[in-house]
C-alpha cells in the first residue's frame, strides 16, 4: 500500500499524518479496502534473489573504491610527485617493492600501504566471486534483459531486482514514472525537467 495513501487516510481521520503502529495498521487497512487497484501479496521469487546479490555487488564496489582511495592517498605521500591514474593491486604492489622507507614515519606509511593493499586484494577477490554468483543467478532467471546491448549480469540483476514483476504496472507510462524516465511537466531547461535530467521516454 502506498505510504501517501495511508497518510491521507490518517489526515482525514485525525487531521494529522503522525502515525503509530495501531493507527498505521488501521489506515493501511482502510486504504487497501477502498483502493481500486490493490497490490497482491506474493511470495518472493527469483527477482528478490537478484536484488539481494546485486546489492552485495554494489556494496563491494563501494568498499573497493574506499580502499583504493585510501591506498592512493598513502602512496602519494610515499612517492615524489604522487601517483596518477586508477590504482590496481598489481600496480600498487610493484610500487611498494621499489620504495625504501627513509625514517619511522615513512616506514609506518609503507606498512599501512601494505595493509591497504591486502584489503584491496581481498575485496577484488570478493568482487570476482560475487560477479560469478550474480551471473549464475541471472542465467537461472532466464531474463531477456541481457539481450539489450550493453546490459550485463550486474545491470540486469539490478533492474529486474528493483522492478520485480513488470506486469504490476498498468502501462509503460506508469513504469516510466516508477523508474524516473517519464517526461517532466516542467518547462525545458528548468530544474526537474526531462531535458535537464537527460532522461527520455520508455519505448
Amino acid at each position: 500500500m502506498p505510504p501517501k495513501l495511508a497518510a491521507r487516510v490518517r489526515l482525514l481521520a485525525t487531521e494529522a499524518i503522525n502515525k503509530n503502529d495501531p493507527h498505521n495498521a488501521r489506515s493501511v487497512a482502510i486504504a487497501a479496502l477502498r483502493s481500486a487497484t490493490p497490490k497482491q501479496v506474493r511470495a518472493e521469487d527469483q527477482a528478490a534473489v537478484m536484488k539481494l546479490w546485486a546489492k552485495r555487488q554494489r556494496d563491494l564496489s563501494w568498499a573497493r573504491n574506499k580502499v583504493a582511495c585510501r591506498l592512493h592517498a598513502v602512496l602519494c605521500e610515499l612517492i615524489p610527485g604522487g601517483v596518477r591514474g586508477e590504482i590496481y593491486a598489481a600496480q600498487a604492489a610493484k610500487m611498494l617493492e621499489g620504495i625504501e622507507p627513509g625514517g619511522p614515519v615513512a616506514a609506518a606509511r609503507h606498512e599501512l600501504a601494505s595493509d591497504l593493499l591486502d584489503d584491496l586484494r581481498r575485496v577484488d577477490a570478493q568482487l570476482r566471486d560475487s560477479k560469478k554468483r550474480l551471473t549464475a543467478v541471472v542465467a537461472a532467471s532466464k531474463t531477456t534483459t541481457t539481450e539489450v546491448f550493453g546490459v550485463g549480469p550486474v545491470v540486469a540483476a539490478t533492474v529486474v531486482g528493483i522492478t520485480g514483476d513488470v506486469t504490476r504496472f498498468a502501462s509503460r507510462d506508469r513504469f516510466a514514472a516508477f523508474n524516473g524516465t517519464a517526461p517532466s511537466r516542467c518547462p525545458p531547461g528548468t530544474a526537474g525537467s526531462t531535458a535537464s535530467r537527460g532522461a527520455g521516454t520508455v519505448s
